[in-house]
């Protein structure tokens, strides 16, 4: 993220303990003034802004534990192997075309995730 200079007025008074907090702290004045900024904004965000960054957070952390969706991916491998399919090995044509069944879209994701 790009940073800009933005200039800030405030009474010498609170300039001086800034300074004295910097040299206490270690920390120069700015980088005080950025973590204020940040805790404030942070603190004072709407309840919509809190529920989207909580929904992220849940889903960065599914990401985590399920890489590539791989638990799904395998329930759907064992469901493929151990569910009988009604209509297993018989043709089927889709009304309006005369494409069999089984060279959709859906259908060559299927054997690519495979490797069929």
């Amino acid at each position: 993220m790009t940073r800009v200079a933005f200039t800030l007025r405030m009474d010498e008074e609170e300039r001086a303990v800034l300074e004295d907090l910097s040299r206490i702290e270690g920390r120069p004045v700015n980088q005080l003034l950025n973590d204020a900024v940040k805790h404030y904004l942070n603190k004072h965000r709407s309840p919509e802004e809190q529920l989207l960054e909580a929904s992220l957070e849940r889903l960065r952390a599914y990401r985590k534990r399920d890489l590539g969706f791989r638990s799904a991916i395998t329930a759907f491998v064992e469901s493929e192997a151990s569910l009988e399919d009604p209509v297993e090995g018989k043709p089927f044509e889709q009304s309006g075309s005369s494409q069999a069944a089984g060279t959709g879209p859906a259908q060559a994701k299927i054997r690519e995730v495979s490797g069929a």
